[in-house]
């Protein structure tokens, strides 16, 4: 009996420990609704780690794919996915030149690209987005509650975002207003 406490202790423990490193480093999300879409934009400052910098700097190509989903609230059922973006962010440093390459693919479309040698500028690449747009606000039903999900990974796959190899998530509510 008094084992099963201790487990209990320390599980209730170690959840509160990986709250706390998700809260410190986690993914800050900003749903915005204006007249024709809903665009998300989102920062995870935290996920720039030193295992990503040393793989970017080993001259390996370096991606961070984040899912967004937009998810309907259906109280007493699964929440719905009303639509879904896939955003692909990468960097290809060149050891020769010292110059990174960096790459955004939304949705299979390159969205944009540029060469850089600052890294503060690599670090904002890879680790936030601003206002993609992820449905046209016609496709909503008035006065429910939605939410956005994002979700990380990046590769290769001995990198990791805040040491957890499973990658980074978050969600961020909303009501939809009209």
């Amino acid at each position: 009996m008094p084992w099963r406490r201790v487990f209990l202790w320390a599980g209730a423990l170690a959840l509160m420990a990986c709250a706390s490193v998700l809260a410190q480093g986690g993914l800050r999300i900003v749903p915005l609704v204006s007249d024709r879409d809903v665009v998300v934009s989102f920062d995870a400052a935290g996920a720039y780690t030193d295992d990503v910098r040393a793989a970017i700097l080993s001259g390996l190509k370096t991606t961070v794919t984040y899912e967004i989903e937009l998810r309907m609230v259906v109280p007493t059922w699964v929440d719905r996915t009303i639509a879904s973006a896939i955003v692909t962010v990468s960097d290809q440093y060149d050891n020769l030149t010292r110059r990174h390459t960096l790459t955004r693919v939304v949705d299979g479309r390159v969205e944009d690209e540029q060469t850089t040698e600052d890294e503060a500028v690599v670090r904002r690449w890879l680790t936030s987005l601003s206002r993609v747009p992820v449905v046209r606000t016609s496709k909503l039903d008035q006065t429910r509650d939605y939410y956005v999900r994002v979700r990380a990974r990046v590769r290769p796959r001995g990198t990791s975002i805040l040491g957890w190899t499973g990658g980074l998530s978050g969600e961020a509510k909303f009501t939809f207003i009209p």
